[in-house]
C-alpha cells in the first residue's frame, strides 16, 4: 500500500514547480543554514567526506556546491587498460544488456523506446538498433559528477523536455517508460568503438544537468527538443580522453549508456553491483580483457 501511495502520489505532484524551487534554495548561499542542511544530509545519507577535495561542510557556500563536489586527485584511479572502457558515475546498475531492435529494459514487466530516448530522432538512434545499453543510477550519497567511459569526440547534443519522475529503483519498476518520459540531456560521441550515446536523465528535485562544452543546459531549456550538432574536426572541437568529466547533477539521477551493436563486452558487469569512477565497466568487444 505504501508504495502504491509512493507511486501514484507522483502522478499528482507539480514535479517542475517543486524541483525548480528546490533548484533554487539549493543555489542559495544562506551561511550557518546551509551548513547545518549540509550536515544533516551527510549523516543521513552516510555521505563519505574523507574522499572529497573539501571534507569540512563548512568549506561549501550552497547545497549544490556540496553535492557536486570534487573529489581528491586519487580518490578514483582511471583503469588505464586500452581495452576497457571504466564507470562513467558512482551509482548502482539497473540495467544492462543488448537493445533488441528499438527497445531497451528497464525492468519487468517495462520496455521503452531507443528512438523516443534519444530525443525522437531516428537518424541518431540508428547506429543503436540492436546496440547494447547500461543504466545505472545515482543515489543522493553518491559523488555527482558524470564522466567519459572511453576518449570521445564529441558530435551531438539534445535536450529532450519531459516529466520529473523520481529514478529510485521502485519508480523504475512501476513507471512505464521512466527514462524516455523523463527530461534528458542526450550527448552523442565519436569513439574508438563506434558511436556511443551518454543519457543525463533528470528527476524529482533534479534541479540542473549540466556538461563541460554547454554549462547548464536545463533549465530553463524549455518545451521542445533542442538538437545542437558540433564539427569534429574544427579547432573548436570537444574531445574527452576517457575519465575526463563530461557533466553533473545538482541531486541525483540515472545515465543510460548506448553503443553500437558487437561494440563492448559487459562481462564486467552484474545487475545490482556497485559502480565506482574509473573502475572497468565493459571492454572493447574482441579484446583481451585481462591485457595490460
Amino acid at each position: 500500500m505504501l508504495d502504491w501511495l509512493k507511486i501514484n502520489l507522483q502522478y499528482i505532484t507539480p514535479k517542475h514547480l517543486l524541483s525548480r524551487a528546490v533548484g533554487k534554495l539549493a543555489a542559495a548561499e544562506l551561511g550557518g543554514f546551509t551548513t547545518f542542511m549540509i550536515k544533516r544530509f551527510i549523516n543521513h545519507y552516510n555521505v563519505n567526506m574523507d574522499e572529497a577535495l573539501h571534507s569540512d561542510p563548512e568549506y561549501y557556500a550552497s547545497f549544490n556546491a556540496f553535492f557536486t563536489r570534487p573529489l581528491k586527485p586519487d580518490a578514483r584511479p582511471i583503469d588505464p587498460n586500452p581495452s576497457t572502457l571504466v564507470h562513467a558515475v558512482d551509482g548502482a546498475v539497473s540495467q544492462y544488456g543488448d537493445i533488441h531492435v528499438d527497445s531497451i529494459f528497464q525492468a519487468k514487466g517495462h520496455d521503452y523506446s531507443l528512438t523516443t530516448l534519444l530525443g525522437g530522432k531516428p537518424e541518431l538512434a540508428a547506429p543503436f538498433k540492436d546496440g547494447q545499453f547500461a543504466t545505472v543510477y545515482l543515489a543522493p550519497r553518491d559523488y555527482h559528477r558524470i564522466h567519459i567511459p572511453i576518449d570521445g569526440t564529441l558530435t551531438d547534443m539534445v535536450y529532450v523536455p519531459g516529466e520529473l519522475f523520481s529514478v529510485n529503483p521502485l519508480t523504475a519498476r512501476n513507471i512505464p517508460g521512466l527514462f524516455a518520459r523523463n527530461e534528458r540531456v542526450v550527448a552523442l560521441f565519436d569513439t574508438p568503438v563506434g558511436k556511443m550515446a551518454m543519457v543525463l536523465v533528470g528527476a524529482t528535485i533534479v534541479a540542473s544537468i549540466e556538461t563541460v562544452w554547454a554549462g547548464t543546459v536545463t533549465p530553463p531549456a524549455g518545451k521542445h527538443v533542442q538538437h545542437w550538432t558540433y564539427d569534429r574536426d574544427s579547432e573548436a572541437s570537444v574531445k574527452l580522453k576517457k575519465g575526463d568529466e563530461l557533466g553533473r547533477f545538482k541531486l541525483g539521477s540515472t545515465i543510460v549508456v548506448c553503443f553500437e551493436n558487437d561494440a563492448v563486452d559487459f562481462e564486467a558487469l552484474t545487475a545490482g553491483q556497485v559502480t565506482r569512477l574509473g573502475e572497468p565497466m565493459a571492454y572493447v568487444a574482441g579484446s583481451n580483457s585481462d591485457a595490460s
